[in-house]
């Protein structure tokens, strides 16, 4: 039986590819585990970059054919996408090897280490970031266990979603989506925003009210009308709008291309990061680190040097006067809040979203429509294509250009191509000298490539 981080040495991650799970083996890896684990991307003969960094930090990496798993294997972590019917799970349980969930093995971490847990539907990978990147200058040496890498990492070839630093202090996303966020039982809890994404409102309310319960301080963002419900107090509190009793309120807000300024109590902050939001994730992170003494000066000084995380707003290029961006937004509140935050930067917004999942997009489609309409400026553009698809047994009974016939009915600038790889030559038409082309989407391994071809593409001529 395995309770805590210390009742096993030799651990084997089916999936190890995946952002969460790379993330943990890395962290396992980094204080004196040894780690292996194999992933369907991981094919004989072809490059992967993911198992190549893997490997550099001593984490061996195997096809996904159970090779990897021996009599000396001690555990066997699998993430949730991951079915009993997997070869290699079966192996496991042959050989009466325990076998633990990502969020579980997650969560016998959180609980060796001072641990902030991050919480929210919006913002999380971000505001982790943000914090971790304030207590390092600090020199607190935090830990960090992500959902997205790292630049002030990544700079170094690593993924970037994992450190262990030497500090008392580690900082974690907790996942609401597959209700995982219950399991940690954090020093202190934060949570950023309450919106409509994996599940309905009530049910969210429900398993982030169970986060605040096991979290020995709880921080709340009280301008969200759902947050501030679960608020412990005002004193603990950040707010991107005053006159909340929030004892954290950011005032000033401006934006001048990707960068934001702001205050708070009196302190100017420059971010490089374009948004309202990035402001509101900013804070967060400040409220709580001036909680565990870091004083907001020092606050501002990390953030000034703040570097970003992959695929959020990241800025791939600008090709005759348009700049490229490829961010991760993918429910409905996200992609309003991306574009937004674009809009500033140019003229136009010409925005593109690949949908995930035909269950998620079927439940959100009405807020997705309304969501993106209400932020569309008359000129702005939306664009889609097919809904990425996974495998599995969903039913294809939604189209991405359902949700655009329903933009156009609402008069807005809506198109659909079926095809990705259609895009460039679709959209060159609509482009002009101060244009943002935004692309959105998430699950997709696929994305970071694709916005790399887009790029290209705008190179060619019209």
């Amino acid at each position: 039986m395995i309770k805590t981080i210390h009742d096993f040495k030799k651990v084997f991650f089916i999936g190890v590819a995946g952002v969460g799970m790379s993330a943990i083996a890395q962290y396992l890896r980094g204080i004196g585990k040894e780690v292996s684990g194999s992933d369907r991307y991981f094919r004989p003969g072809e490059n992967n970059e993911t198992r190549d960094k893997l490997e550099a930090e001593g984490i061996q990496c195997f096809v996904q054919n159970g090779e990897g798993i021996g009599p000396d294997t001690q555990l066997v972590v699998v993430s949730t996408a991951i079915e009993d019917t997997v070869p290699e799970v079966q192996k496991a349980k042959q050989l009466n090897i325990p076998i633990l969930k990502r969020s579980e093995v997650l969560s016998l971490i959180a609980d060796s280490k001072r641990t902030i847990a991050i919480g929210g539907t919006s913002g999380k990978s971000t505001t982790s970031a943000m914090l971790f990147d304030i207590l390092e200058y600090a020199g607190l040496q935090p830990s960090i266990i992500s959902g997205a890498g790292l630049v002030s990492i990544m700079k170094d070839g690593k993924i970037g979603n994992a450190k262990v630093g030497a500090g008392e202090w580690l900082v974690i996303e907790a996942d609401e989506s597959d209700g995982s966020i219950v399991q940690y039982h954090p020093e202190i809890g934060v949570l950023l925003n309450v919106d409509k994404d994996h599940q309905e409102i009530d049910e969210l309310m429900q398993i982030f009210g169970i986060f605040k319960g096991n979290s020995r301080r709880f921080i709340v963002n009280r301008a969200n009308p759902l947050s501030v419900q679960l608020s412990a107090g005002p004193e603990n509190d950040f707010s991107p709008e005053e006159g909340t009793g929030a004892r954290y309120e950011s005032l000033d807000f401006s934006q001048e291309g990707f960068s934001i300024y702001f205050t708070i109590s009196a302190v100017p902050f420059t971010v490089n990061a374009p948004g309202r939001h990035s402001m509101e994730n900013a804070l967060a992170a400040v409220s709580v680190a001036n909680q565990l003494g870091v004083d907001l000066e020092t606050c501002a000084a990390a953030l000034k040097q703040y570097e970003g995380i992959y695929r959020r707003h990241q800025v791939l290029g600008k090709v005759k006067g348009v700049w490229v961006v490829d961010d991760y937004a993918h429910n409905p509140v996200k992609c309003a809040r991306s574009i937004e935050a674009c809009q500033p930067i140019s003229d136009k917004v010409i925005a593109w979203f690949q949908p995930h999942g035909y269950g998620p997009t079927r439940f959100l489609r009405k807020d997705f429509v309304q969501e993106i309409a209400a932020v569309l400026r008359p000129q702005d553009e939306i664009w889609m294509s097919e809904i990425f698809y996974a495998g599995g047994t969903a039913v294809k009974d939604i189209s991405a250009n359902d949700l655009i016939n329903d933009l156009k009915a609402l008069g807005k600038n809506a198109f659909f191509v079926e095809d990705r790889h259609d895009l460039v030559e679709a959209v060159k038409p609509h482009l002009t000298e101060n244009v943002v082309l935004l692309l959105m989407g998430a699950r997709d391994p696929s994305l970071e490539q694709f916005g790399k071809e887009v790029l290209a593409g705008l190179e060619n001529p019209v």
